[in-house]
């Protein structure tokens, strides 16, 4: 259930795309056959086709795998699609893995379906093998809780709600309640262990070992999407592809307690050009809380995204028109800047509001025009940093946290890499007055993409 580095994460739990997947329970008697309906391509008053919205789903390149595709895009074209995409509270804020699947949702009610966003406070407990290499760190009840509560206010930015549009539940109201043995004997009977070690998740850390705790986070997970069928009709999941054997297991679930159709879909990994994932720099992830994440660090990631990967991000991730985005396809050298550019401005939009999107942009733009900006990011000098009233350029860099260690920005300088105010330096020696800082201070940049304003205290 967890999209904590879900849309970033391992692809090697993948089918194909588009093709029926298997679940991991113990085998049943085949299904008949389904009656396919297929939902064409509404048309204009001109005769013009309109895109439909799993058709747009498809050309954005969001859509990796499905159980059922033509029964997935008629329940979604025609807006009877009640959703539901987990997210385990394990930080006290979303981040860019998470910011896909947001969009998604956001898409998806837009067209009149209706999203569940399932919080894992019961989930938590016990902590997602998806993609790890390790065992996940065990949470109290009380910071579970308090990370609850900060995705509902991150998430209301991107989903609507009001007057039942859309509900927001905690697996904790169902799982912390229930009774070992009843699991067992109802929902633990159904699955096969020969089938669930098959699994790429569970292959992975069966090497390093997996307790037992973790092994039964496929069953909670599958009984999820039980429950919320049950109680709120809910027919569909999506989730990241590291998920699909978890989503394969509600699915089945459902069909030998209920005898009902629900179905899976999962969304395509946030991966870059070189097939590294998405929303991380090297002082972590990039998180949707401007007091972890700047607004203005946040549209500086965007800014900084490789030619390669701009047009994908636009179309995957903003909800501007494929026709606009298609005509960028064309551009080429400074041109890709002007779409890294609208990249970072709109998606900066969608989390911190217009107000925070122009101010970043008009910081990034004086950055690169040689001036100084309000809103960059900033760190303080206090009078203690100072040795006989002057700061060395290493001392400055370490303290800005543009480098971890003194031996680190000595490397940095004398490679080129340093610039003060728009000039760089090359002497390791060069140091500095309090006064210079003054004010606005001096925009201090090492490489090309990390830079802080510092100023005195």
């Amino acid at each position: 259930m967890s999209l904590a580095g879900t849309l970033g994460g391992n692809t090697s739990d993948q089918a194909r795309p588009f093709e029926k997947g298997r679940a991991f329970l113990v085998p049943l008697e085949p299904i008949p056959p389904k009656c396919k309906k297929g939902i064409q391509s509404k048309r204009t008053q001109k005769g013009e086709e309109k895109m439909t919205v799993f058709d747009e789903l498809k050309a954005r390149g969001l859509l990796a795998q499905l159980t059922d595709e033509e029964e997935i895009k008629e329940l979604i074209n025609n807006g009877k699609a009640t959703f539901y995409i987990g997210f385990d509270p394990t930080a006290d804020s979303l981040h860019v893995g998470h910011f896909m699947a947001l969009c998604l949702m956001k898409r998806m009610q837009m067209a009149g379906n209706k999203p569940i966003a399932l919080i894992g406070g019961g989930t938590a407990m016990i902590g997602d093998p998806s993609g790890r290499s390790d065992m996940r760190t065990m949470m109290t009840k009380e910071t579970i809780q308090h990370n609850v509560d900060c995705f509902k206010k991150q998430m209301s930015r991107f989903i609507d709600f009001g007057d039942g549009k859309a509900l927001m539940v905690n697996n904790a109201d169902w799982l912390l309640n229930l009774n070992y043995v009843e699991l067992l004997r109802d929902v633990g009977a159904h699955f096969s262990v020969n089938r669930m070690l098959t699994a790429e998740c569970y292959k992975q850390r069966m090497e390093k070992g997996l307790s037992f705790l973790e092994f039964n986070y496929m069953i909670m997970q599958s009984f999820d999407f039980l429950t919320l069928y049950q109680k709120y009709g809910c027919n569909m999941q999506f989730g990241g592809d590291d998920q699909w054997s978890n989503m394969l297991g509600g699915t089945e679930l459902i069909r030998r307690k209920l005898g009902k159709d629900a179905y899976a879909m999962t969304i395509t990994l946030l991966l870059n050009s070189e097939g590294k994932k998405m929303g991380k720099t090297q002082k972590g992830a990039v998180w949707l809380d401007p007091n972890k994440t700047t607004p203005f660090e946040f549209y500086q990631y965007w800014r900084n995204v490789s030619d390669a990967d701009v047009l994908k991000c636009l179309r995957m991730l903003t909800f501007l028109p494929l026709e606009q985005i298609d005509e960028m396809d064309k551009w080429e050298g400074s041109q890709l800047n002007q779409a890294k550019e609208i990249l970072a401005y709109e998606l900066t939009n969608l989390v911190h509001g217009e107000e925070e999107a122009k101010k970043a942009q008009e910081s990034a733009r004086a950055l690169f025009t040689g001036g100084n900006a309000a809103e960059m990011p900033t760190s303080e000098l206090t009078e203690a940093d100072f040795t006989d009233g002057k700061i060395d350029i290493l001392g400055v860099l370490v303290k800005a946290g543009l480098s971890a260690s003194r031996s680190e920005a000595r490397r940095a300088v004398e490679q080129g890499g340093v610039v003060v105010a728009d000039e760089k330096v090359t002497d390791v020696k060069t140091a500095y007055d309090p006064e210079q800082f003054d004010g606005e201070g001096l925009v201090v940049r090492r490489g090309k993409k990390n830079f802080k304003r510092v100023v005195m205290k």
